[in-house]
């Protein structure tokens, strides 16, 4: 052993080394996530009622009876993702069939309003993870190119889906269904936030879904969205909500109120919305 591994006690060791291995390996969750819901196997479970074997997933899915072991080992890795839960069917068997249910995660990618996976299709997309390959490169630049997205694809994050049309409709019905989700919460936790005003502007806002829900929950509130060209010439029309194409860094539509929203990391943030000026 080198003189670092000697300092290392056995234990330390052993967990560093584990570890290591999960760490280079991580990525292999949220492909095999990608593949799940491109496989159609939490939906495939939830037709299921929400528990399914593995015969149950093939037959649903349609796979060939030649990929069945390679599906179990799948299937393993999502459960060990807390994508999927597993257990024998029925619990007092030793020998029975695993049983796959849904969880919270894959509740969310079976279709309905709040489907999350076309958010999942728009942030795995081959393209999109394979620009990581230069995060190295990057770093080491110093000729001032401003992001990674820029050194890549030569342009900026708002603006690469202006010349590619099946991206921007990959992240606008990505947002579509992520808000949904969120504006369901918000609504319902915070929507005295929205009491009194009488107009609103939401910036950035897409295809609208979150000014949709407002004006439902508010008829009183005339709702505008803002976004660039290209998102708003793909807008479905809506009769409570207004559509103004533009960059909310040149102009943004005068309002009694400009509305924000982030969601990082599982939470939800949002801006309070601020009186304009």
């Amino acid at each position: 052993m080198s003189s670092i591994q000697d300092e290392m006690n056995t234990t330390s060791f052993i967990q560093g080394h584990a570890e290591f291995f999960r760490l280079i390996f991580s990525h292999l969750k949220s492909q095999a996530l990608r593949c799940a819901v491109n496989l159609g196997i939490p939906a495939a479970i939830h037709r299921r009622g929400g528990a399914a074997t593995i015969s149950d997933i093939v037959t649903e899915t349609g796979l060939p009876q030649s990929k069945l072991p390679h599906l179990r080992r799948l299937m393993r890795v999502l459960a060990v993702s807390g994508v999927v839960a597993a257990s024998k069917n029925p619990p007092s068997s030793a020998t029975g069939e695993t049983l796959y249910t849904l969880t919270p995660v894959s509740s969310l990618l079976v279709g309905g309003e709040c489907d999350m996976s076309a958010m999942l299709r728009g942030l795995m997309r081959p393209t999109t993870t394979a620009m990581f390959g230069h995060l190295e490169e990057w770093f080491r630049d110093d000729t001032g190119v401003e992001s990674l997205v820029h050194m890549v694809h030569r342009s900026s994050p708002w603006t690469l889906p202006k010349n590619d049309p099946a991206l921007n409709a990959a992240v606008n019905d990505a947002c579509v269904g992520e808000t949904k989700l969120v504006m369901e919460v918000v609504l319902r936790e915070a929507g005295d936030v929205f009491r009194g005003i009488g107009s609103l502007v939401d910036v950035g806002g897409g295809y609208g879904a979150a000014a949709i829900a407002i004006s439902r929950a508010f008829p009183q509130i005339k709702c505008t969205v803002l976004d660039l060209p290209h998102v708003i010439s793909q807008a479905p029309e809506h009769s409570t909500v207004q559509f103004v194409a533009g960059d909310m860094f040149d102009f943004i539509p005068p309002a009694d109120a400009i509305f924000l929203k982030l969601t990082v990391d599982g939470v939800i943030y949002v801006c309070r919305v601020l009186s304009t000026v």
